[in-house]
């Protein structure tokens, strides 16, 4: 069994999350509690093994909860926020803090069992989290020279991510310099958080990153993040890359898809495109990954050792679709590193 705490200030929000979660037979909600101060002494008591936590409530905020957790009692947290402004940016500060996910609370935008199915499958793979702390620093741009000496403006980078991602993207794109080729960013997360999620990217990265709005020419310097809920897709316009964004089932439960974006970066950029799949749960991306070697383009997995969750890297390793499997602060050198080499059209094998 899997034992929950829930911490939220709302008695409504409490009730409605214990009953939903009651109805997965390996989660067992241990205890609730309305403040971090009440939730401090559960955590103590009754050691439960993932903490879901508001980051809005009274007498202390779940974000300096949550950054004291961390740094004395580093556990599986996941943060149930509001849809408004305020609630969109404190949720993704609290992923700095060292959060597994952010999810959004029920209400006129997402049904109760729509959040509750999403918090199940969240919490399982919570349960199995390395729990890290907050990283406070911004690594310096590294190889920038390797961009100096060849043209940028046909290539395209794709990254996709999962639980554990928005780190790990902040920590890759942090390290490349503001040449780095036209970059498409898949990670799963809701509608409301990716435009705050982008802007925080944008904040600690030399390149400009925005959230994706569709139409976007791909240019050397631009990062465009998938807008949640929405799939991002790349097309060719003669001598230029175009952004698209669209609505469409989703792929792998998941939309934005990794594997929708990496299979339309594999069709239109082929042998000028490096993909990237970092951590996260579930299999999405994998199949993409694969399909972007077969086209000719240098693939990158991030290793075990380092991933939050070792599910997406592991599941593409298995087929195949890696030319590399790095550590996370390896890949940097390793993008811009591909970018420099000549690459022949045709599929590697290891």
């Amino acid at each position: 069994m899997i034992r929950v705490l829930i911490v939220d200030d709302s008695a409504v929000v409490r009730k409605v999350l214990s009953e939903q979660l009651a109805r997965a037979q390996d989660i067992e909600v241990v205890g609730t509690a309305a403040n971090p101060y009440v939730a401090r002494d559960k955590i103590v008591k009754l050691k439960p093994d993932v903490v879901t936590l508001d980051v809005e409530m009274p007498r202390m905020d779940g974000l300096t909860f949550l950054a004291r957790l961390m740094k004395h009692h580093p556990m599986p947290v996941i943060v149930v926020s509001s849809l408004t402004a305020a609630g969109s940016e404190a949720a993704v500060r609290a992923l700095q803090l060292g959060a597994v996910e952010v999810m959004c609370k029920p209400g006129p935008a997402y049904s109760v069992g729509d959040v509750a199915t999403h918090l199940i499958d969240r919490i399982r793979a919570a349960a199995h989290v390395r729990p890290r702390a907050a990283t406070t620093d911004r690594s310096a741009p590294v190889g920038a020279g390797v961009l100096g000496s060849i043209r940028t403006t046909d290539k395209v980078l794709a990254i996709g991510a999962s639980t554990g991602g928005t780190e790990a993207i902040k920590r890759v794109l942090s390290a490349l310099p503001a040449q780095t080729p036209g970059t498409v960013i898949a990670q799963h997360m809701p509608a409301q958080f990716t435009r705050a999620f982008a802007q925080r990217l944008n904040d600690h990265s030399a390149m400009e990153v925005r959230e994706a709005q569709g139409g976007e020419i791909l240019r050397p310097g631009l990062a465009l993040v998938a807008p949640g809920n929405y799939h991002l897709l790349v097309s060719r316009n003669g001598a230029q890359y175009v952004a698209s964004v669209k609505d469409g089932p989703a792929v792998f439960h998941q939309r934005p898809s990794v594997e929708v974006l990496f299979n339309a970066v594999a069709k239109h950029a082929g042998v000028n495109a490096v993909g990237v799949l970092l951590t996260g749960m579930g299999a999405d991306g994998a199949k993409g990954l694969r399909t972007l070697r077969e086209a000719g383009a240098h693939t990158i997995a991030q290793d075990e050792a380092t991933c939050v969750v070792y599910g997406m890297p592991k599941e593409a390793v298995k087929l195949g679709a890696a030319e590399a499997v790095l550590p996370l602060d390896r890949i940097p050198a390793a993008i811009l590193e591909a970018f420099g080499a000549r690459r022949p059209a045709a599929a590697h094998t290891v």
